[in-house]
């Protein structure tokens, strides 16, 4: 038996950490792993201060494929995983992820396989503004 998909969203508004886990808690689930990518105020070297995402129409359907494909995984009971986009300050949540297993060291494993994919494979991307009103674009092809 293979896992479910509980949540692949792209939204504009803050996401919730908490409405994850819980959509993947189950009686049988030992273990549920979870991950928020927050905005941070440094990137290598240089002070941020804000971030802003723009999605491919894609972005998805492409999230809800990389959640189905870590869902496979006969360890994986569900997965709930949400991207923002839109303009994003420092302490904002980009990114919340949840996976749940029988065992932790199987959702550990899982969740940072969602994550790395969905770092990898979404097509959105992020413009930083930097302290020095300079800006630049990151993971644009």
């Amino acid at each position: 038996m293979t896992g479910k998909v509980v949540i692949a969203e792209v939204h504009d508004v803050p996401l919730d950490l908490a409405a994850h886990e819980k959509a993947v808690a189950e009686v049988r689930a030992g273990a549920v792993v979870s991950f928020q990518g927050v905005v941070r105020d440094h990137d290598h070297g240089r002070g941020v201060t804000l971030l802003e995402y723009e999605g491919h129409p894609t972005a998805e359907a492409i999230l809800r494929e990389v959640a189905t494909e870590i869902a496979a995984d006969p360890d994986v009971y569900a997965v709930a995983v949400s991207h923002r986009i839109g303009s994003l300050a420092i302490g904002d949540v980009a990114l919340v992820a949840a996976v749940s297993t029988a065992h932790r060291a199987a959702a550990f494993a899982a969740c940072a396989r969602l994550v790395d994919e969905v770092k990898a494979r979404l097509p959105i991307w992020k413009r930083q503004v930097f302290t020095d009103g300079t800006d630049e674009w990151v993971n644009c092809p």
